[in-house]
């Protein structure tokens, strides 16, 4: 037997009064960081909103540059939002950085990439990850480095995108170490010193 049709009016129906705002800035934080997969996106929105976590939304929209052959999938923007979330801890757990990385919608194959150049186990130190992250968006390590300060600065942008000297010569000298090149450890210690009047 089917069921008897039901006619709500306005005054049956509740709705929340701070559903609009959520909904406003749900969209505008869509639209602004163009998640790949809409709906897994949306779960991790909602779930950091519910836990009152960093949310996953880039703070603004990136165009995309990259064509689809070279797309790796990770942007500034992105990585920026993993910082966010993920630096509060030096260290974090692989379940975590995976986790993150999922929620933003970023290829697995890349993340495997990362941490085994980094040779990491269950526990990641966050920033040697986010240097790996910096080296993946610049391809050189002067590139890198100043992906690095882009993303960590607090100046307002367009600024000089300063950060604390110690981070830039941890991130410089791991990413430095990676390189491998011939003498890397004196070509290192010469250029910080070198920066070192600078700051």
């Amino acid at each position: 037997m089917p069921l008897p049709d039901t006619f709500y009016c306005a005054q049956q129906i509740n709705i929340p009064p701070e559903l609009p705002d959520i909904l406003k800035s749900f969209t505008k934080a869509a639209i602004r960081t163009q998640p790949k997969d809409l709906l897994q996106w949306c779960s991790a929105y909602f779930n950091a909103l519910a836990k009152g976590e960093c949310l996953p939304v880039k703070e603004r929209l990136e165009m995309n540059v990259a064509t689809q052959k070279t797309d790796t999938g990770l942007t500034p923007g992105l990585l920026k939002i993993l910082h966010k979330q993920l630096s509060p801890k030096e260290t974090c757990s692989k379940e975590d950085v995976q986790l993150k990385w999922k929620a933003l919608c970023l290829p697995m194959e890349q993340l495997e990439a990362l941490l085994s150049l980094g040779s990491f186990d269950s526990k990641i130190n966050w920033m040697e990850f986010f240097a790996l992250g910096c080296s993946a968006l610049g391809g050189t390590l002067i590139s890198s480095m100043k992906y690095a300060c882009e993303i960590l600065t607090t100046d307002e942008e367009g600024g000089p995108s300063r950060i604390p000297f110690d981070t830039f010569s941890h991130l410089y000298t791991y990413l430095a170490q990676l390189e491998g090149e011939d003498k890397a450890e004196d070509h290192t210690e010469t250029f910080l010193h070198s920066l070192m009047p600078l700051m």
